[in-house]
């Protein structure tokens, strides 16, 4: 059985349709990479995962459990984990406390987070506010993963840093695919550094997706129709 397995579906922002045939299938240890151009639908189907916006129609299920009247808490209850477009950390409060606030019961805990990025430790009695924006994504991740999720969910997590920081960040995916077994979902444009780690791929396009397989079977021909300015 899938861990997350979305099968047609359809989802409105009022009166405007933005998805309208999303498939896709996720395994437990799996990471699959979530393509498109930009306005495609990404952002809306992650929302739509995270119970953030219902959808209209199709079938929505996160380890066997239907998602469709749940609130985004009971979906981060059932370990959905989101690392949201934008940071979104809590300004007002210190390193420690965004993670301590994001706490649940397992394996990842305050040392584990900061093992996987040391300069949490360093900083954790600054707040948040006072970070640079890599370090601010650090402690996105580190935030969801404080939750325990068996689904971790990031949405454009390397956009508009630093290279330094962008490799920082895909090292610790990989290494979180490497030694935990954790299931990722992942947005971002870069497929080189997709391709590192991602097992699975699915393009969207104008809210609907167009592609799926295995990320090896992503050509450049594919790519280009696809995914190419």
């Amino acid at each position: 059985m899938s861990l997350l397995e979305m099968t047609n579906v359809t989802a409105f922002y009022g009166a405007s349709q933005a998805l309208f045939d999303v498939s896709l299938s996720l395994e437990d240890g799996q990471v699959l990479a979530l393509m498109g151009r930009n306005g495609m639908g990404k952002s809306t189907t992650v929302k739509v995962i995270c119970r953030l916006l219902k959808h209209h129609s199709g079938n929505l299920a996160f380890a066997g459990r239907d998602l469709a009247d749940l609130p985004p808490h009971r979906a981060a209850q059932l370990g959905i984990g989101l690392v949201p477009e934008g940071r979104r950390c809590f300004n007002n409060l210190t390193v420690a406390e965004n993670l301590v606030a994001a706490a649940r019961p397992g394996d990842w805990d305050f040392a584990a987070v900061c093992a996987l990025f040391p300069v949490l430790e360093e900083r954790k009695d600054q707040l948040s506010v006072s970070l640079s924006g890599g370090e601010q994504q650090m402690l996105a991740i580190a935030r969801a993963l404080m939750t325990n999720p068996r689904l971790l969910v990031l949405d454009e997590a390397t956009e508009g840093l630093a290279p330094v920081i962008r490799q920082q960040i895909w090292a610790a995916l990989a290494r979180l695919k490497a030694e935990t077994g954790l299931s990722i979902l992942v947005i971002d444009k870069s497929i080189r550094e997709l391709a590192s780690v991602a097992d699975q791929a699915v393009i969207l396009e104008k809210g609907s997706t167009v592609w799926q397989g295995s990320f090896g079977a992503l050509t450049p021909e594919i790519s280009d129709r696809f995914l190419g300015v």
